[in-house]
């Protein structure tokens, strides 16, 4: 028997009834020959770990725009804490630790330089509209390798797509994502919050610290071990009523003491008029994007909004700064 045929005969016998096992996967857009050693969730977690989308995240804003010090999370650190805290509340729940890796790794793909700052700039100027989720499945599948895409199953293109607050994954594995990644930027969002001074843990209203926990560390322990107990042996993975509403409210007061805090958020008009003006400069010039995007336009057919949003939705925070001064800033005269 090969390897991955055990690893999958090992999931169906040992996991939950509720879990997606690789082995009943609903498979991929283009069908592919199986590894002789993975499953398909495990080829998933490793394409995209080695995809070039996901080694940009590390210069991309999480909350802070180039903030002054080593210590503050990126894009890359939200999404790898995001999988450690998700595959913890996996194992306990004997769900499917690799399927869920793969979606906590992908789930941000799409994100745009400068957080959701910039993820509003380019909502507000493409008519098209513009979600990160949507985009992230969009990278995945048509524009990584060079637009071979990384053809991804459908259980881990569901959990990438609908891990947003509003949303509903069809897995189990992919509800313990959306669960973590609010749980995840609370905490780390707070913890940044406090490293820069824009915020104290006495700020937080003293019910919550109550019911939640005196810190940070404090918290994101009681929101695991209040999933684990919720969800043990359920066919939904969920909170208690209680510490759900105070992940809830917590969140509603990071967004207004934080997420809008003008001294944290200084630079975000910046962020914002920057992006908008190249999404404007090569809606008009699209031949001066990156070859790759312009043969896009012809040989996908995908519109011009479309593909202008898929370049600078791709750019780190340094590279759209270049790019904007390349365009924008005028250049010493030389003799």
């Amino acid at each position: 028997m090969l390897v991955r045929e055990e690893l999958e005969q090992h999931e169906i016998a040992s996991l939950s009834p509720y879990a997606a096992c690789a082995a009943r996967s609903k498979g991929r857009a283009r069908s592919e020959e199986e590894c002789d050693i993975r499953t398909c969730f495990m080829r998933d977690r490793d394409r995209i770990v080695h995809s070039k989308s996901f080694r940009r995240l590390k210069d991309k804003t999480q909350v802070f725009l180039s903030p002054k010090g080593d210590h503050y999370r990126t894009r890359l650190m939200h999404t790898l804490e995001v999988s450690q805290t998700s595959r913890t509340v996996a194992r306990c729940l004997k769900l499917n630790e690799d399927l869920v890796e793969a979606i906590a790794l992908g789930h941000d793909l799409g994100h745009t330089p400068f957080g959701h700052a910039g993820e509003r700039a380019l909502n507000e100027v493409c008519a098209l509209g513009f979600k990160h989720y949507e985009q992230s499945v969009r990278v995945a599948q048509v524009l990584e390798k060079d637009g071979k895409g990384l053809n991804l199953t459908s259980e881990v293109l569901d959990g990438m797509l609908n891990h947003g607050t509003a949303k509903h994954p069809s897995t189990l594995e992919g509800q313990i994502v959306r669960l973590c990644d609010k749980i995840s930027y609370v905490h780390h969002d707070m913890d940044d919050a406090e490293r820069a001074g824009i915020l104290k843990e006495t700020d937080i209203p003293r019910h919550l610290r109550e019911l939640l926990g005196y810190s940070t560390r404090e918290r994101l322990n009681t929101f695991i071990h209040d999933i684990v107990r919720s969800s043990a042996g359920q066919p939904e993975v969920t909170m208690s009523r209680e510490i759900g509403e105070g992940l809830k409210e917590l969140r509603a007061f990071l967004f207004e003491n934080l997420y809008t805090n003008p001294d944290a958020k200084s630079e975000e008009k910046m962020a914002v008029a920057m992006l908008t003006a190249l999404y404007e400069h090569y809606i008009l010039h699209p031949e001066e994007m990156a070859e790759e995007y312009y043969d896009m336009i012809a040989r996908c057919a995908d519109s011009n909004e479309r593909v202008v949003c898929d370049y600078i939705s791709g750019m780190t925070d340094a590279y759209s700064k270049m790019k904007f001064e390349e365009i924008y800033v005028p250049k010493a005269w030389s003799r």
